[in-house]
């Protein structure tokens, strides 16, 4: 797996260096091509020319330290590389890749490559836990950074607790999988992916509106996992409680009105819709130009029914996938079946928003696919990325054969 694969290994300046030095013999000596960057403050752990030793490569510590006229080295790296490993990578530099900041070698090469990023931090049991690095953490997943988790124990600075950079042979193991990863084929490649994410918001007046529970979580994790399964992804949205994904095509669609024109107007060019938005059943008939003062004890307000987005799409779907989602708090199956047809479906997400970890705000859901036949797949209480994973990788092979 690693014969042959450009390794750009970043190693950071925090007393765990010294298991880089291990990891990259173990690299080199499984045919791994390793390109070492080090930090400054790293030189200070261990030497430069340890690395240098063990990978038989120039080891880079200066972005000025041009050695071949004909390349610039940041950029030469970053093209090259299969895979860049940051380990051990400390607090300062997940808060460079976190801001862009670009001001060394490795921070340089990191913000210029295209190639998947493994990062394994070490740092302090009470800095891992500092909302700054939390935070920091947090958004370099969102890019798709992939994290390797430190370990729990004894701490060079006297602590017990989590900081530990893991142990060199589960980095490597980590290393081969992410690698292992990348070669797989992406089940999407050249599909045209839309999804839609998030509730939408009616407006009363000005400065009032109806709305849902809808954090968008779900939305986001499919255009996430169609995303990462090859597709180009357009993502129609409404309110959200997380932040947009990368790599995808976003459009914001505040109302149902709003979100039916974004999609209506995407629907010719799309392969396959996932409806994952929680849209308004009603609006108000008229929305104030003023904000409504609050004179008389009780209130009207006068409603009428939204268009069906995901049945107007249905009856437009031509050769196209389509799949809903239905949230309910009883009947399931029943429900979900007579929802598929009225609809046109392909195939329908059902949960119980009523079940424990399957509501609209948290991070897990326990949903159950079903397709004309009736259920395809019972998934149990998993993490919302998780579950998008394995819905992308049933629509996968259902779309293809649709098309063919």
């Amino acid at each position: 797996m690693l014969q042959g694969k450009t390794i750009v290994l970043g190693v950071c300046g925090g007393i765990a260096a010294y298991k880089a030095a291990a990891l990259c013999s173990k690299l080199a000596q499984a045919g791994a091509d390793v390109r070492v960057i080090m930090t400054a403050s790293a030189t200070k752990f261990v030497a430069p020319l340890t690395f240098q030793t063990l990978s038989r490569h120039d080891v880079i510590t200066d972005t000025f330290d041009e050695k071949d006229a004909s390349v610039v080295s940041h950029i030469d790296l970053a093209d090259r590389a299969d895979l860049v490993v940051v380990a051990p990578a400390t607090a300062n530099m997940l808060a460079k890749m976190a801001h862009g900041i670009a001001d060394d070698m490795l921070s340089t090469t990191l913000l210029a490559t295209l190639a998947p990023v493994l990062v394994a931090p070490a740092m302090n049991v009470h800095m891992i836990d500092h909302p700054a690095v939390k935070e920091n953490m947090a958004k370099l997943e969102e890019r798709g950074v992939r994290f390797i988790e430190p370990g729990f124990g004894q701490l060079a600075c006297g602590y017990v607790g989590k900081g530990r950079l893991a142990e060199p042979d589960e980095l490597f193991a980590a290393i081969a999988a992410a690698l292992r990863e990348a070669e797989q084929p992406k089940p999407l490649a050249g599909k045209r992916v839309l999804v839609t994410a998030g509730g939408t918001v009616e407006r009363i007046d000005p400065v009032r509106y109806m709305t849902n529970d809808s954090s968008g979580k779900m939305g986001i994790a499919v255009a996430e996992a169609a995303r990462d399964a090859g597709a180009q992804v357009t993502l129609v949205y409404g309110k959200l409680a997380v932040p947009l994904p990368s790599g995808v095509d976003a459009v914001r669609a505040e109302s149902a009105l709003d979100m039916l024109d974004a999609v209506m107007a995407r629907l010719p060019e799309t392969d396959i819709v996932i409806k994952a938005a929680a849209v308004a059943d009603y609006r108000a008939e008229t929305i104030a130009p003023q904000k409504i003062k609050k004179n008389a004890e009780t209130m009207t307000l006068q409603l009428v029914k939204n268009p069906d987005i995901l049945q107007t799409v249905g009856e437009r779907k031509g050769n196209r996938f389509i799949v809903g989602f239905a949230a309910e708090t009883e009947q399931l199956e029943q429900h979900a079946l007579d929802k598929l047809r009225r609809k046109h479906c392909d195939l329908i997400v059902a949960n119980d928003v009523s079940q424990e970890g399957a509501g609209f705000r948290g991070d897990t859901n326990i949903v159950s696919v079903y397709d004309e036949a009736g259920l395809v797949e019972a998934m149990p209480l998993l993490g919302k990325k998780e579950a998008a994973r394995r819905l992308v990788a049933l629509i996968a092979p259902r779309a293809a054969e649709r098309r063919a």
